[in-house]
């Protein structure tokens, strides 16, 4: 009697612990897999930042906007090495950063969330930097406000966001304020210079990369949030 009672026991807390498994297996390994996608999703955004600042700058060095000294000129795009790690590590910062402030929030980001929209955001941006580079304009101040223009257009059309646009003036301040010291302390130069040794119209252009990043990094982490809803969908209904 003893033994059949210890026996069931037993077997009643077997199937209890089994049940708990169950029931913590997919929000356990949710939790365990969400480091491996923040990492691989801040690799593709380190990527992408990388290849846009080897083609951007190439366009900006062969029209002599920005000119770097012979000594620090190592890649085969004229560029200076560390240009595209520090763009691939803001892109991968940026894109991180949006989604994360996007939750806190409380305010999803819904507006065009597929990857049509985020590529033609990505050929907008370029173009805008495309039109700094070739562009001729009759002087600075009408470049600097067609490109604040279609900046601000490039944000309506692809964001329309007040989180996405405090950012993107946040940072873009900030980073003008780097290019401004790197440029005082002669790492690079701009070629005519018109606003504090650089280009009036160079916050515009990083105003427009930090919102097409933005971009980028809030479709990744839709595609990472739709994969965890289907594994939980998938895991409900396996529990018995």
């Amino acid at each position: 009697m003893g033994d059949s009672t210890v026996t069931r026991s037993q077997q009643q807390l077997a199937v209890s612990q089994q049940t708990q498994q169950h029931q913590q297996g997919p929000y356990v390994s949710v939790i365990t897999n969400r480091t491996s996608n923040l990492v691989i999703r801040g690799a593709m955004l380190f990527s992408v930042g990388v290849f846009l600042a080897l083609v951007l700058n190439l366009l900006q060095v062969q029209r002599n906007v920005t000119l770097f000294p012979p000594d620090v000129i190592s890649s085969i795009f004229s560029s200076a090495w560390w240009v595209p790690p520090c763009c691939g590590t803001a892109s991968a910062m940026i894109g991180l950063l949006y989604p994360c402030i996007d939750g806190h929030l409380g305010e999803p980001h819904k507006f065009k969330r597929e990857w049509s929209s985020v590529m033609r955001c990505v050929a907008v941006f370029v173009g805008i930097n495309h039109a700094s580079a070739k562009v001729d304009f009759a002087n600075n101040i009408q470049l600097s406000l067609t490109l604040a223009a279609l900046s601000i257009g490039l944000w309506w059309t692809f964001d329309r966001s007040r989180s996405g646009f405090g950012l993107g003036v946040g940072i873009a301040l900030l980073a003008t304020l780097a290019t401004q010291l790197l440029v005082y302390n002669g790492v690079f130069k701009y070629t005519s210079p018109d606003f504090l040794y650089i280009r009036s119209w160079l916050p515009c252009i990083f105003f427009a990369g930090v919102i097409t990043m933005g971009n980028i990094g809030r479709q990744l982490a839709l595609v990472r949030t739709c994969n965890h809803f289907s594994k939980f969908a998938k895991a409900k209904i396996s529990v018995p």
